[in-house]
């Protein structure tokens, strides 16, 4: 993981970060770096579920179209025209001052 990093070269690292931090930050630093990667990895495991649901949700919405017969026309226009019933014009009081 670390490649050419050799044993006193992670021994000089943690020196300076102990002399940074200080010995009560550790623990807290280390926690917090353990919750990111936590979080990044639930985010990740999330998505591929998200998107999975998503295509089975998709797919599923297509065999419901497949499945659900194409209505006609041919109903409406036989039962002819629908009439349309037109507003009332609008009352004018006849008031002279």
């Amino acid at each position: 993981m670390f490649g050419s990093l050799g044993f006193t070269e992670l021994i000089l690292i943690l020196a300076i970060v102990l002399l940074i931090f200080g010995a009560g930050k550790l623990p807290q630093l280390g926690e917090g770096v353990g919750k990111a990667i936590k979080g990044f990895k639930k985010s990740v495991h999330e998505a591929d579920a998200i998107e999975a649901e998503a295509q089975a949700q998709a797919q599923g919405t297509q065999q419901q179209m497949a499945a659900v017969p194409q209505q006609s026309t041919s109903t409406i226009s036989a039962q002819g025209p629908v009439p349309v019933e037109q507003p009332a014009a609008p009352v004018q009081s006849a008031s002279r001052g």
